[in-house]
């Protein structure tokens, strides 16, 4: 990477650069807020419409849904250090919520049932709810009154919104990490950039000295009068 990629580099409160990225808060993402409402929902789900024994289904699903929102702050937390690592795990979280969606649209089919979606009435209100909300306690008092082809396609709506944030936020880290680099060009510019800045105060130092040193010259001539 040549050294005229300009690199946002973060700084502590007494000016020292520092090579890590901006924090991120995972739990004020609204797609890491959705993933979350989606394994809650996922548990509810299986637990009250899969069968308890003998299907694998109920394991996969809530591990899946699980590993969304794992992943979603992991990767969030570790992108700190490294684009690269939070690219891979953000990427696992969106395979993983891909999954889930199979699954819940695969229930659709058994029971004969579609997908809601277009101009349907019923599917302009959830798709416009999943849209305003994206914390658990919104969804929470709602879960208890829908039946399974309600549950089936809040989870769908939640899981194609998440997937399309994802997508988004996942093409800002790439092209981030294609301009920037990663942790080995951060620090190479927090080094240089710290270097400059350690030049800035010995010249200005250097200044000082040479003012104070003129004006120690002046007045031992006005002495010397």
């Amino acid at each position: 990477m040549s050294n005229d990629k300009k690199i946002s580099i973060q700084h502590y409160e007494d000016g020292t650069a520092s090579v890590l990225r901006r924090p991120v808060v995972y739990t004020e993402l609204r797609f890491y807020q959705r993933s979350d409402v989606v394994y809650q929902l996922t548990q509810v789900f299986c637990q009250r419409y899969l069968p308890k024994y003998g299907d694998r289904t109920v394991d996969q699903m809530v591990q899946a849904a699980r590993s969304v929102k794992q992943n979603i702050a992991e990767g969030s937390s570790d992108g700190q250090t490294s684009t690269a690592v939070e690219i891979n795990l953000l990427g696992i979280a969106r395979g993983s919520n891909k999954e889930l969606l199979e699954d819940y649209l695969d229930y659709l089919k058994r029971k004969g049932w579609k997908e809601w979606f277009g101009t349907s009435e019923r599917f302009e209100h959830l798709h416009r709810f999943c849209k305003e909300h994206s914390k658990y306690e919104d969804y929470q008092p709602l879960l208890q009154k829908m039946n399974d082809e309600e549950l089936a396609n809040m989870a769908i709506c939640l899981c194609h919104q998440v997937d399309k944030a994802l997508t988004k936020y996942l093409e800002r880290l790439d092209r981030e990490f294609t301009t920037e680099g990663g942790i080995k060009e951060r620090m190479t510019a927090a080094r240089l950039e710290q270097r400059e800045t350690q030049k800035e105060i010995i010249a200005r130092q250097q200044q000082e000295i040479a003012a104070l040193k003129a004006e120690i010259a002046r007045l031992k001539m006005r002495l010397g009068e």
